[in-house]
């Protein structure tokens, strides 16, 4: 049974809670600069252990300054398994000068343009996980068209047009392995929210009638889907 929009699943009679990330990790994911709140980064985090099961990589689109990396690689470090996080460290959209998002400390001073990478490197580097982590600097098609390996779990929180989030999904999607997870950020569904939302909610619709994936739980913005079919296949995107 999915769980309503804001709430996260509760367990099955007799289950064992939902796994959370130590009072470190979770202050090192609070400390860094980024968007995701605090409930949904602990339905990300049990997750990406639950994913880290099938011993395959765990695949982030949107890394920003490495808020949510934090716990897909704490994750990945339980299952000893490695957290990828890919992401052209330029800013999205709504980053950008002028924007609500955009933060001037993330803007290099000599080139005048975003740069998050040195930022994510100091989040990782403080939180002690960069050895669990492989950061992989481009553009997610670019590096999605050259990717030929099953995951885990692919958590897509990048772009937010419909442009960028549909060729995230299209990218990476067809690499989740037989009972992986597919988690997608930010799916608003209603309609005021076009530009921070309906592109994620979309495709959330669009992998939904694929009939690849069945949704396993939903907290607030954050859903998390699970493989169940044979569509979408990639090269490598199957076990």
């Amino acid at each position: 049974m999915t769980a309503a929009p804001g709430s996260a699943p509760a367990p099955a009679p007799g289950s064992s809670p939902a796994p959370s990330p130590s009072p470190d990790v979770l202050a090192a994911f609070e400390a860094a600069k980024g968007f995701m709140p605090a409930h949904e980064g602990r339905a990300l985090y049990a997750a990406a252990v639950e994913a880290g099961g099938l011993g395959l990589p765990l695949l982030e689109v949107g890394t920003y300054c490495g808020r949510s990396t934090v716990l897909l690689a704490d994750a990945a470090r339980r299952a000893g398994v490695t957290a990828l996080t890919v992401d052209h460290h330029r800013g999205s959209e709504e980053q950008q000068p002028g924007w609500d998002y955009h933060d001037p400390e993330t803007v290099d001073p000599e080139l005048g343009v975003m740069d998050t990478l040195p930022t994510f490197r100091r989040t990782l580097h403080r939180a002690g996980l960069e050895e669990h982590v492989v950061a992989l600097v481009g553009r997610s098609p670019q590096v999605a068209a050259v990717w030929n390996s099953p995951l885990g779990l692919v958590f897509i929180d990048g772009g937010h047009t419909d442009e960028h989030a549909n060729a995230d999904y299209e990218g990476w999607a067809p690499h989740v392995a037989d009972g992986g997870l597919l988690v997608i950020h930010d799916v608003f569904p209603d309609p005021a929210d076009e530009f921070t939302g309906q592109a994620p909610y979309r495709v959330y619709l669009r992998a939904l009638a694929s009939g690849a994936f069945t949704e396993v739980s939903a907290t607030d913005s954050l859903r998390v889907l699970r493989r169940s079919g044979t569509g979408l296949r990639g090269r490598g995107g199957s076990r």
